[in-house]
């Protein structure tokens, strides 16, 4: 593999002082969230700036946001999807479904029209994880259970058909058909496989270019629409990267790449040339 795109000295210190921060995400406000290993959910202004607006007393995992700007965070400690209002009153939102409860709810990605994908990572090396549907309100059902080597970061393509799931003990990447709002997904196809890695957070650009943060080792790798694999940047030093878990566009232009640090107390963030791919935030 060739050399990586982007220098790590493209990245700077973006928010320091987080409690491990695992999770990042870009709020309908164009403002950064990110969560600590306690349950705070941090509000992160473009200057850097941060604001602890609330805890849940678990560990947060990946989070996301409606229209709101309420937000939706996987407590690994509670085992549970929470729902955190701008004021900071939290509330469950999911435990499961009838069938099957969460163990170790890990990303939330909504839907145009609300629905919320949660990946639940199951037992380290047990490969019993799953996906979650949750429906606006908060019914639930199992939508997938074949990618189940710890599923973890995932992410919508522009047209909204396949869900991109992270598999950590895969590891590598998998995609899933959208079939129906009734349906379950589609059997997993292989996007990507990372021999050697702890694959962890994805996120897309406006041109289909997929991004996909390590846990281990500090890596950013790109996948290009064509399936080419690149390494965007990497940290052998650990210090701007130290286990980059989830990844984000942030800022009014969407074009800052944010990286949560689990194994530090920061965010790092450079500037990218193409924009993130726009999220959604419905009205719940």
């Amino acid at each position: 593999m060739r050399e990586p795109l982007i220098p790590i000295d493209s990245f700077s210190m973006f928010c320091e002082g987080l409690d491990h921060p695992e999770c990042v995400t870009r709020g309908p406000d164009g403002v950064t969230y990110a969560g600590g290993e306690a349950g705070q959910i941090y509000r992160i202004s473009l200057d850097g700036k941060k604001e602890q607006i609330a805890t849940t007393g678990g560990f947060l995992l990946g989070i996301c946001m409606d229209a709101g700007r309420n937000v939706y965070a996987c407590d690994a400690g509670r085992n549970e999807v929470m729902r955190v209002t701008p004021a900071g009153t939290s509330s469950t939102y999911s435990k499961g479904s009838v069938q099957r409860a969460m163990v170790n709810p890990n990303f939330p990605v909504f839907d145009r029209v609300g629905n919320l994908y949660v990946t639940a990572s199951g037992h380290w090396k047990k490969h019993d994880g799953c996906t979650f549907r949750i429906r606006p309100g908060g019914e639930t059902e199992i939508v997938d259970e074949a990618a189940s080597k710890f599923p973890n970061g995932c992410a919508l393509s522009a047209d909204g058909t396949f869900l991109y799931i992270v598999q950590s003990l895969m590891p590598g990447v998998v995609r899933l058909a959208i079939r129906g709002e009734h349906e379950r997904l589609g059997p997993p196809e292989k996007v990507v496989e990372l021999p050697g890695t702890v694959p962890d957070g994805v996120a897309f650009d406006v041109k289909g270019n997929l991004f996909i943060s390590c846990y281990t080792p500090d890596i950013i790798y790109r996948v290009s629409p064509a399936g080419e694999l690149a390494v965007l940047a990497q940290d052998p030093l650990r210090v701007t990267f130290a286990s980059p878990t989830n990844i984000a566009f942030c800022g009014e232009d969407r074009r800052t790449l944010v990286v949560a640090n689990l194994a530090r107390w920061h965010l790092s963030k450079t500037t990218m040339s193409e924009p993130g791919q726009p999220l959604h935030y419905p009205a719940l």
